[in-house]
């Protein structure tokens, strides 16, 4: 109730902040406010200024008088000298009350533009799902922000930069529809496979061979490594294969969502072959190095990405949990998976068809893998001659589409996926089609949170926030040259935290970084580059308005703010153990002294934090 109290409170200080800006704001809309003047004629404009016009008219009189004065005393005609001097007033007059049209094309700045309240949207939108538990109307009051702050309190401009620059041109990036259409595809494979029984199947047979909840755990760990490619493809699949496993050792939804999200993006930004690989070479396009061999050198640095692998591998093994995970593993223990008894009927959708075999599942998947490759490949230029990736797989998936060769991929898959399933018997053609709308709908809560997140994205980059974030890096480059890396990794979480984008990040601090250093810095420039990439998926890792949070939460099939909120101290320790070795890095400029101190720290700490939990639990069973 206090909740929903304090979100109707903000709602109704918008709606009023709206109202009163139609009302007091000056002006028209941004758009047409450097051409109003303009559209004035020059009678309006004698009507609006009478005084000013009468004194320059009056003006204009005198000086005629004065020309034909003149042409009394001279020895030319005087009728021909008076005609002149009124043709002469009447063209200065006519310039008076005449104004230039300034160009119409003139684009319009806020305001706001590259201030500190560019971060304001995202942060009230964060701030506001975290609060309320309400992901939809938190990202869209984010973006209302925004809109408010880039038309200057003006009606007509919030709403028009809202919703045609926002939702519209979201939903028209071909990048964005791309994606998209790869949720939805992959939706409906994922129903079909259920309706297949091949998920049931695969949790009967895990359930044979995968006897313990730490054997489930560290199977979804490698699972989720392997598959190294994509992370949007990594959250959708590995949750969808691991899902009965998991359930079948009551593990919580909630800890599942963070072994996904965890094996998503911190292990696609270490793997070269990968669509994250082919972003940060795009990025360093034109900086006089190769972006594949910068992204090679920087791996060892990615302290993010390699201690969230450990982290894993280290709380599966000494069996403990702590923050807000602790009591959704306790309850999972209990049988109660998903914490919450709303969410309780999704478990039921697994039993599928009772004639449904493991390889239901898996040969769709492992055809789905292919496809997904041969899909980056060929819009990477693999099959082109006189592209540079002809023929050469490494450049072909530096310069891939993940949009595009996903979708080629998951519709591949989908067409092999309907025949076989149909060869074997265990659905019809009736059957398969309408697996297609189910899997729709069941993407539609990713496809409106990814929409909304996207919009905010929109918002932020058109208040300037890269500019902003690029003057307060360059302005402390001379001054901590070996505190820098671990000052980037700070801005690189930030930005990425409230942008909900690491590859927009990327974007914006890769260049930043290679103007400041430069290649002859040596090791400090690849530290640096490497600390942006980590900071830019560790704000990733914790944003709840990310598309790749997000679709762990589609993945595990977990409610959304629950994975939020249950993953942030784990992503948060780690995040503080990265910047303590980015200092030690800054200083010592050596990757094994940097990696051997990191991973001690993170292992030390671990027991310490193990050690302080079992004595609260013990305490807790004596008191209680």
């Amino acid at each position: 109730m206090k909740n929903r109290k304090i979100f109707l409170f903000v709602a109704v200080l918008l709606c009023m902040t709206l109202m009163f800006s139609t009302v007091f704001a000056s002006g028209d809309d941004p758009a047409d406010q450097s051409v109003s003047s303009s559209d004035m004629t020059a009678p309006d404009a004698q009507v609006q200024n009478e005084s000013g016009v009468a004194t320059q008219s009056l003006a204009v009189g005198q000086d005629s008088a004065d020309v034909g004065q003149d042409a009394d005393v001279s020895s030319e005609d005087t009728g021909a000298s008076a005609q002149d001097a009124e043709t002469t007033a009447a063209s200065e007059e006519v310039l008076v009350t005449e104004t230039p049209e300034p160009e119409a094309d003139e684009e319009y700045q806020s305001p706001f533009y590259s201030t500190i309240w560019a971060l304001l949207p995202p942060l009230v939108a964060i701030v506001l799902a975290l609060i309320t538990k309400e992901v939809y109307s938190s990202l869209f009051i984010g973006i209302l922000v925004g809109g408010l702050l880039w038309s200057g309190f003006k009606f007509e401009g919030t709403m028009t930069h809202v919703l045609s620059d926002g939702f519209v041109g979201s939903l028209a990036d071909s990048y964005n529809v791309g994606i998209l259409l790869f949720l939805v595809v992959l939706g409906a494979l994922v129903v079909m496979m259920n309706k297949a029984g091949g998920s049931a199947a695969f949790g009967r047979w895990a359930a044979e061979h995968i006897k313990s909840r730490m054997g489930a755990q560290i199977a979804t760990i490698i699972l989720g490594i392997l598959i190294f490619i994509d992370d949007y493809f990594n959250c959708l699949t590995v949750g969808s294969v691991m899902r009965p496993v998991t359930d079948k050792q009551n593990i919580s939804r909630a800890k599942l969502s963070y072994l996904i999200d965890a094996t998503a993006a911190p292990v696609c930004i270490i793997a070269p072959v990968s669509s994250w690989a082919a972003a940060v070479a795009g990025f360093a396009e034109g900086s006089g190095m190769n972006g594949f061999e910068l992204f090679v050198r920087a791996i060892p640095y990615n302290l993010y990405a390699l201690l969230t692998i450990g982290m894993m591998f280290a709380i599966t093994i000494m069996k403990f949990d702590f923050g807000p995970m602790k009591k959704h593993e306790d309850n999972a223990k209990n049988g109660d998976i998903f914490s919450n008894e709303k969410l309780k009927d999704m478990a039921d959708q697994m039993e599928g068809n009772p004639r449904g075999r493991v390889y239901d599942l898996v040969i769709p998947i492992v055809v789905l893998i292919i496809t997904c490759v041969f899909g980056m490949v060929y819009s990477g230029g693999f099959f082109t001659a006189g592209e540079e990736g002809y023929h050469n797989i490494v450049t072909a998936f530096s310069n891939s589409d993940a949009s595009v060769g996903l979708v080629y991929g998951s519709f591949g898959a989908l067409i092999f996926a309907v025949i076989y399933l149909m060869c074997r018997r265990v659905l019809s053609f009736k059957n398969c089609m309408e697996s297609i709308p189910e899997g729709f709908k069941s993407m539609v809560p990713a496809i409106m949170i990814l929409t909304c997140a996207w919009t905010l994205k929109s918002m932020t980059d058109s208040l300037g926030a890269a500019k902003y974030i690029h003057d307060i890096v360059e302005g402390s480059a001379g001054i901590f040259q070996s505190f820098l890396p671990a000052i980037i990794f700070l801005i690189a979480v930030g930005l990425s935290f409230a942008t909900g984008t690491s590859w927009g990040t990327f974007g914006i601090l890769i260049p930043i970084v290679i103007d400041v250093f430069g290649f002859d810095s040596g090791e400090i420039t690849i530290i640096a580059i490497s600390a942006c990439m980590a900071g830019a998926v560790c704000g990733d890792h914790c944003s709840p308005i990310s598309d790749t949070t997000i679709m762990a939460s589609a993945g595990a099939q977990c409610n959304h703010l629950v994975h939020v909120s249950t993953q942030l101290p784990y992503a948060m320790y780690v995040a503080a153990i990265s910047f303590v070795g980015y200092i030690i890095a800054g200083f010592v400029r050596n990757v094994y002294i940097t990696l051997i101190f990191s991973f001690a720290l993170l292992i030390l700490s671990l027991f310490l934090v193990y050690y302080f939990t079992k004595r609260s639990d013990q305490a807790k069973r004596v008191n209680g």
